[in-house]
């Protein structure tokens, strides 16, 4: 008796298409484009992804339809291909029926295949910060009151949050202070965009420090030379005296900053321009303090940094001898 046998069907193949909202609809890669033009059938369960309208021009039908992980291999039956153009999320529904339906056994899977169409550049995610500071700003009954003053001081406490993330070594701190920083810097250009006379935007704010940033390296962005830390700080230091033209090497420098910083600034000044300046003599222990943070400063020495590490070996002190565990 002879038996005539077929060979089983190809199984077909799903291609998860995804792309980054970061990146302009209809920028997509090549590997992507070929797959769309080659599948059998496209499908978005997302009738307004922004993909759509592009992914029409170029010729290629997108039917609007959200299908089952059973229906899904269905559609490859006989070796076809289907893409589904993933909406934000990813499609973990339709994901997590495909692998359950692989775990069963008992369907012969088509081959998947997860491919990125769109890759977000470095930085990208500050895009959706700034989309999310929007929509607070607009939104939020106390962040949509608040002004460059109101916000000053929480600036200043982030700022002291992030120094002492820094001086801890604590990693996933300074990432979290590093946010906070970052989210005050935003707040304050969102701002910036509603005053009537000199508005300004995030995009102004970005810009003026890249072209702060490409002037004050000439030795990187230029022809000019330098292969030291020394003769960069040089660079820097000629470069920002011609932008500010400055009286004095003080002029810039602000009073309101801690005393032993403003002290050590001055003196960091003092000694990068040549002057000999004598300190002023005085009764009481400013005096002192001055020529302690002058000092630390020629040493190399932080005197901020050097007063929070012995202000937290006394607060440890001080916790020992109440006997509080550290």
């Amino acid at each position: 008796m002879n038996a005539t046998s077929s060979a089983p069907a190809a199984p077909g193949r799903i291609v998860l298409l995804t792309t980054s909202h970061r990146v302009a609809p209809g920028l997509l890669s090549w590997p992507a484009w070929q797959a769309l033009h080659a599948a059998d059938r496209v499908l978005c369960a997302d009738a307004a992804h922004p993909q759509l309208p592009y992914l029409r021009e170029a010729g290629i039908r997108v039917d609007e339809t959200s299908p089952t992980a059973e229906d899904l291999v269905s559609a490859c039956a006989d070796g076809r291909t289907v893409v589904v153009v993933a909406s934000g999320e990813g499609e973990p529904t339709l994901t997590d029926g495909l692998a359950r339906l692989a775990g069963s056994g008992r369907v012969s899977m088509p081959e998947l295949e997860l491919l990125p169409a769109s890759y977000d550049l470095p930085g990208a995610r500050l895009l959706d910060l700034v989309q999310v500071m929007d929509r607070i700003r607009a939104e939020c009954p106390w962040s949509s009151q608040q002004t460059h003053k109101g916000l000053a001081k929480y600036g200043i406490e982030e700022a002291y949050e992030l120094v002492e993330a820094i001086e801890e070594g604590d990693r996933e701190e300074l990432r979290e202070e590093l946010g906070d920083v970052l989210l005050q810097v935003v707040f304050h250009a969102r701002i910036a965009e509603e005053d009537e006379d000199e508005p300004f935007s995030i995009d102004d704010v970005a810009g003026g420090i890249v072209a702060k940033l490409i002037h004050r390296h000439p030795h990187v962005f230029g022809d000019e030379t330098a292969t030291t830390p020394e003769e960069v700080k040089e660079h820097w230091l000629r470069t920002k005296a011609i932008e500010k033209q400055r009286e004095s090497v003080t002029d810039g420098i602000p009073l309101g900053q801690p005393g032993l910083a403003l002290a050590a600034k001055l003196a960091s000044r003092v000694r990068t321009a040549g002057l000999e300046v004598p300190l002023p003599q005085g009764e009481g222990l400013g005096y002192e303090l001055l020529a302690l943070a002058v000092r630390a400063e020629a040493e190399g020495v932080d005197p901020e940094a050097a007063l929070r590490v012995a202000a937290r070996a006394y607060r440890d002190a001080v916790r020992a001898a109440e006997g509080v565990s550290a």
